[in-house]
């Protein structure tokens, strides 16, 4: 293809990157010379890998692209790179050529090696690392020492992607030949995302009832309707959330169906924008469309269907609890009773040989003062007290029916859970973490507590002073 095709194809493609596009062209031709290192750097979804793919594929410029984040170490960087001219070479040559002479290569010296011997005699070839700031290994020095492979080897030419521009001290170098590839502004994404609109109505209304309505009205309905619902989801969720292409795509998508339902139901008509969003305004104000989840969270409507869930439908969220060992979460369940619980108190409620003081309450008195009368905060919405280990593990006691086997090391259990900081350390004590006269204190709140304790059929409400309204 001659190079003003190529651009031409590339901008109908890619749009608004006209100005990229001319860059590479003029930098990367096939029968001029180009330079022998450039850093192409963008954010996310900028277009950046996917333009520079298309190009050099159209172009027929002998290129190589490696995607670095696969790599793991240094090494395998290295053979990827030998690996892949490899491959870019067998099928210029339309042969399949010796791989034995390149079986390793260990180091830079190696990857130098191996590069010149496979290109001797060779024209331009382009050797592209994708996402170089994403390599696990080798940091600044590999990249500088890569960008010197243009001077060891005349004919390659070496791009490194990356999200932020390399500077030329850590390539020690005066200055690096970059290229930009700018954030799309607002209206470059509606003029994007306008390109090819979604239809309205997934199955074509009835010729009978809507004689009229032909195809091409209903694709300038479709362009109409979609150019300003792209500039409603912009305006109330990418513009805060997701201003790259995918993601404001992907909520645009996500919203398209539900928005256009009281359309497809003939509640409305499809150049009925205002009132579509006053009825469908709902939708603009809930974080659902932009939020990745791997599994979609549904629930059944009253007619048996699955619908998506939403923060106004949505029941509340059960508290999350950590999959704990048996004792271990009795462990917890005493440390939060031994903090909201006076120790006065614990005799009352944990003394096992007389029942008739653990669940008779004591009566209030005609005498108690007027400030504890005005006390109505419950315990659990208070700071927790420190308490000694002792009293944490007579409380443990007391909430078990039987005995703790020896291969439970209870004082491990809660080193444990004190380097998890379930458990802290109150007031300046000795490193030692299980020093007798040390205090602790719980990291944790009531929800999480009694989520502990219904997982293991025990009631904490039941042992806490005052209990919970």
């Amino acid at each position: 293809m001659l190079p003003d095709e190529i651009i031409a194809q590339l901008n109908a493609e890619f749009q608004c990157r006209e100005q990229q596009i001319e860059y590479l062209a003029a930098l990367y031709s096939a029968h001029l010379p180009s330079p022998s290192f450039l850093n192409l750097h963008g954010l996310t979804a900028t277009g950046k890998s996917s333009i520079l793919r298309s190009y050099l594929s159209l172009s027929r410029i002998p290129h190589a692209i490696i995607n670095v984040r696969e790599c793991i170490t240094t090494r395998h960087l290295l053979e990827r790179m030998v690996a892949a001219s490899l491959d870019a070479l067998d099928e210029c040559d339309d042969e399949q050529h010796d791989r034995r002479p390149y079986a390793r290569t260990e180091n830079l010296s190696a990857l130098c090696v191996n590069l010149a011997r496979m290109l001797d005699g060779r024209d331009k070839f382009v050797l592209v690392l994708d996402a170089v700031d994403k390599l696990r290994e080798g940091g600044g020095t590999l990249i500088a020492a890569l960008r010197r492979l243009g001077e060891t080897i005349p004919n390659i030419a070496l791009i490194l992607t990356t999200t932020l521009p390399i500077p030329p001290s850590a390539l020690h170098a005066s200055h690096t030949p970059a290229l930009q590839f700018p954030p799309y502004t607002r209206a470059q994404l509606l003029a994007i995302l306008g390109h090819s609109p979604p239809k309205i109505f997934l199955t074509a209304p009835s010729e009978e009832q809507f004689p009229d309505y032909t195809a091409d009205l209903a694709a300038e309905d479709d362009a109409w309707l979609w150019s300003r619902f792209t500039a409603a989801v912009y305006d109330s969720l990418s513009k805060h959330t997701g201003r790259d292409l995918l993601s404001f795509r992907s909520c645009a998508m996500k919203l398209w169906r539900p928005f256009v339902e009281p359309v497809t139901s003939c509640q409305f008509g499809t150049r009925d924008f205002s009132r579509l969003m006053i009825n469908r305004r709902h939708l603009f104000q809930l974080e659902d469309s932009v939020l990745d989840r791997i599994i979609k969270t549904s629930e059944p409507t009253t007619n048996g269907t699955l619908e998506p869930s939403t923060p106004s439908k949505r029941r509340a969220a059960k508290m999350p609890i950590h999959t704990l060992p048996y004792f271990t979460t009795h462990l917890l369940i005493a440390a939060y009773l031994a903090s909201y619980n006076p120790s006065r108190t614990d005799v009352t409620y944990f003394m096992k040989h007389t029942d008739k003081r653990k669940n008779k309450r004591r009566a209030p008195s005609n005498t108690v003062s007027n400030a504890t009368k005005a006390r109505k905060i419950s315990r659990h919405l208070l700071t927790p007290s420190p308490f000694p280990l002792d009293r944490l593990l007579a409380i443990f006691r007391a909430l078990l029916d039987g005995h703790v086997p020896q291969v439970a090391d209870l004082y491990t259990q809660i080193a444990t859970l004190t380097s998890l900081r379930l458990l802290v350390r109150s007031g300046a004590g000795s490193a030692d973490v299980l020093e007798p006269g040390g205090r602790w204190r719980v990291n944790y709140g009531w929800e999480y507590v009694r989520a502990l304790g219904r997982s293991v059929n025990l009631e904490v409400g039941e042992y806490l002073v005052g209990g919970v309204d």
